[in-house]
Parts: C-alpha cells; sequence; structure tokens
C-alpha cells in the first residue's frame, strides 16, 4: 500500500525575477579601436541596478560605417560581451549606427556593408547567445528603429533578416519594429498553427514596440490606412503566442490608462518594458490602486504590471495516483501562467523525492509543455508535468516531494507564483510513503 498526500496551493502576489521578463534599463557602448577596460566599465554602469533581470544594450557601430569592423573593433566586442556576461542579466540587444535620429548622416552608404558587419560578428554573437534574450532590429534606422532609413523595401528587410537569422544559427530571438515589417519579411499574412514551416525563420523573429500604447496607431506602429488596431492587436495576439515582445510606453493619454493598458498589454503578450520611459505614463500608474480580486487587490497599478510582464507560472493542483504499472506512482503538477506572455522556451522540470533525514535523494525527469500556457487573455488555461515514480525501488520511508524548474538559457532557477517559499530542491508538492498503511 503507498500512501500520498498533496497540498492546496495558493497564488502570491510576490515579486519573480525570472530570466525573460520584466522591467529594463537601457545602457549605450559606442564600438571604436579605442583601448577599454570592458570588465571594469560595465561593473561601473550597472553598479546599484539590483531590480531588473532584463537589459537593454545598444551596441553603436557608427565608426565602422565605411567599411569593415577592424580586428581591434571586434575584440572590444567580444570583451565587451564577456564583461555583460558576468553581470547576471539577460540581454536584449540592439545594434545601431545612431543615437541622434539623424540616421542618414551615421547609416553605411551601401547594404552590404552592414551585411558584411553581420558576418563579422557571428563569433561573437554566438558565444554570446546564452545570455542573449532577443536582438532588436536589423541594424538601420533613427535609434536602431526601422525608420528614417534608405534600407526601407521589404527586399532589404528580407536580406538583412536572412543574414541576422543565419550568423546567429536561430540561437536567438530576433525582433522587428511593426506588424508590417513582420509580415513583408516572412510573406504571411496570417500567423497559422504551422506558420514556421512556410517560413523558416519566422518563428524567431518577434516585435519590439517603443511606441506602445502612445495612441490609436501606437505611434505610426500600425499603418491605420490598412488595418485596425483591433486587427493589429489581434495578429499580435496570435504571433507572440511563439515570439516575444516588449519596448515601451509612451505618451499620456486614454490608451495607457491603467485598465486599458492592461488589456493590451495582455493581448500583446508583453514581455518586458522600459523602466525609464515614459515616466508620466509609470507615474500614473504608480497613482492607480489595483481593485480586482484575488491576491493583487490593493496593489498599486505600476507594481501589478510588473508582476505580469512575461509570464508568471504557479502551481494549480498536485495529483498522486497510481501507475498502471504495478509498483509505480504517477505524479501530475498542472500549471497555469498568470503573466501577460508564454515562457518561449521550455522549462527543464525535475522532480525530487527526498527522505525526510535529507541523505538520499531521488530525481525524475517530468515530460509536458509549459510553453502551451500563453497567459494574456487565456491565463485560466492549464497544462500538466507528469513524472513516473517507480517505489518498488524506494525504502519503507516517508519521503518529501518536490518539484523544480530551470531556464535551459541562464541555467537559474524559475520561481513560482505561489504562497510557497522554495526550499534547496525546489517546491515542496506533496509526500509519499511506499509500503506502509500509516498515516503521513
Amino acid at each position: 500500500m503507498v500512501r500520498m498526500e498533496g497540498y492546496v496551493f495558493t497564488e502570491s502576489a510576490m515579486e519573480l525575477q525570472n530570466p525573460g521578463r520584466g522591467f529594463y534599463q537601457i545602457y549605450r557602448f559606442m564600438i571604436t579601436d579605442k583601448a577599454v577596460d570592458y570588465s571594469r566599465h560595465v561593473q561601473e554602469l550597472y553598479l546599484g541596478d539590483e531590480s531588473t533581470r532584463l537589459s537593454l544594450v545598444e551596441i553603436n557601430l557608427q565608426a565602422y560605417r565605411k567599411g569593415e569592423i577592424t580586428g581591434t573593433g571586434i575584440g572590444n566586442m567580444k570583451s565587451l560581451f564577456r564583461a555583460l556576461g558576468q553581470i547576471g542579466k539577460q540581454l536584449i540587444v540592439r545594434f545601431v549606427y545612431d543615437w541622434d535620429g539623424e540616421n542618414q548622416k551615421y547609416e553605411p552608404e551601401t547594404i552590404d556593408i552592414i551585411l558584411n558587419h553581420m558576418d563579422q560578428m557571428e563569433g561573437v554573437l554566438h558565444e554570446a547567445a546564452g545570455w542573449i534574450f532577443s536582438l532588436q532590429g536589423l541594424w538601420i534606422g533613427n535609434w536602431g528603429e526601422m525608420n528614417g532609413t534608405k534600407y526601407c523595401s521589404a527586399g532589404d528587410w528580407i536580406r538583412l533578416a536572412q543574414k541576422l537569422y543565419q550568423v546567429t544559427a536561430g540561437l536567438v530571438f530576433l525582433g522587428v519594429r511593426t506588424p508590417f515589417q513582420w509580415r513583408e519579411i516572412t510573406g504571411l499574412c496570417e500567423v497559422e498553427k504551422n506558420f514556421p514551416d512556410a517560413c523558416p525563420f519566422a518563428g524567431r523573429i518577434g516585435l519590439y514596440n517603443d511606441g506602445m500604447l502612445g495612441n490609436e496607431s501606437d505611434y505610426g506602429t500600425y499603418r491605420l490606412q490598412e488595418k485596425t488596431r483591433k486587427e493589429e492587436l489581434e495578429f499580435q495576439e496570435k504571433l507572440c503566442r511563439h515570439v516575444p515582445n516588449g519596448g515601451e510606453v509612451i505618451c499620456d493619454n486614454y490608451y495607457n490608462d491603467f485598465e486599458n493598458a492592461v488589456k493590451d498589454l495582455a493581448t500583446m503578450h508583453v514581455s518586458y518594458l522600459n523602466t525609464g520611459h515614459d515616466q508620466k505614463v509609470l507615474e500614473k500608474w504608480k497613482k492607480v490602486t489595483y481593485k480586482g480580486p484575488g491576491c493583487f487587490r490593493g496593489m498599486d497599478g505600476y507594481t501589478y504590471m510588473e508582476r505580469h510582464l512575461g509570464y508568471r507560472l504557479l502551481i494549480e493542483k498536485v495529483d498522486f495516483g497510481l501507475h498502471s504499472r504495478q509498483g509505480h506512482v504517477d505524479v501530475n503538477v498542472s500549471m497555469r501562467n498568470a503573466g501577460f506572455a508564454p515562457i518561449y522556451t521550455n522549462p527543464t522540470a525535475r522532480l525530487t523525492l527526498r527522505n525526510r533525514e535529507g541523505n538520499r535523494y531521488y530525481f525524475y525527469k517530468m515530460k509536458g509543455d509549459l510553453c502551451r500556457l500563453e497567459g494574456g487573455n487565456k491565463s485560466g488555461k492549464m497544462a500538466t508535468l507528469q513524472a513516473d515514480v517507480a517505489i518498488d525501488r524506494l525504502e519503507e520511508v516517508t519521503y518529501e516531494v518536490y518539484f523544480w524548474l530551470m531556464d535551459p538559457n541562464t541555467g537559474r532557477q524559475i520561481l513560482l507564483a505561489n504562497e510557497q517559499a522554495p526550499a534547496e530542491c525546489g517546491y515542496h508538492i506533496g509526500n509519499i510513503r511506499p509500503g506502509s498503511q500509516a498515516a503521513i
């Protein structure tokens, strides 16, 4: 006889500093042939930035706009990325030639120079891929936002996107500035279930929106002469089930009033936002009190937004049941995602059995796909992870059962939005005692 005991799980409103989500700050680096102690420089720049796990890094290449990046420049780039890899943050990287909104002054004269720069960066980007969450833009336009550039045709965008996908080998997500650009690059009008099959790199290209909630068109993000705002939001809801979306909110107006913003950010599946801009909008959120039901009631709007950016996974229930094979137990952990966006890389899930003396451990890999939990408007959807435990090989003692998730890109534990705090082995989800009638 096997005795099994599960727990009741409750949602919490606590902060979760997990990979691939949250507010970010911006850091800028001008690459030249000048010698720089990047290890020291990066440590000094990031001093005091303890509240974020994402960082937007803008890398300016205008010193090389007339030709190749020199060997010294490539060496500096390697040193910069190695230094950034030591700060404990995931990176959103944007390569630019312009920081002043005067891109025509600084952009390379031919697209071949940009394509060659991408080729030259292949080794650097492969080495840094483990801590890069997304590459924003195609290295063109004012502030790297793909506007104000002579490379504005679908053909130009396709060449640049294909090259960037090639040199990154699909290891990181890419991002373009508007849904229209995404459709032009991929050749897809809609996002179907099998959309990556029609365009090999479509499943790696997301969006970034630095005009978010600024007005009806998100300051030109949507071409309202072709599609309505509602249609573009619906498009993003489908697309960003698969690829990330983020940026910054701008211009205090009706669209970024708290209740309206919550609806649209959930529909767009927004994973990250700039914590420094637009301050008028962010301060407006801080003055709002969330009055809805549940654990967030009474929280200020800014904090509510922080808690819901990206994914927010929690355990809904745990079931222990006898397996069809004698001497085995099924452990099923049912989860949901209360955040705005999915988790885009399926985490490693592990079950641990530990005897109460803490001197014997058994580990089991769990099966299941948490990427299906899209969050946003489908936050009630559940997915189950399962493990088969061979209890006939265990001693007749009580084992504490722990559940643990790890982000495979960073190797960090993924914290859950339950009231329970994690222990060394993860989250205590119940107990199992093989071969005994005794109560646990």
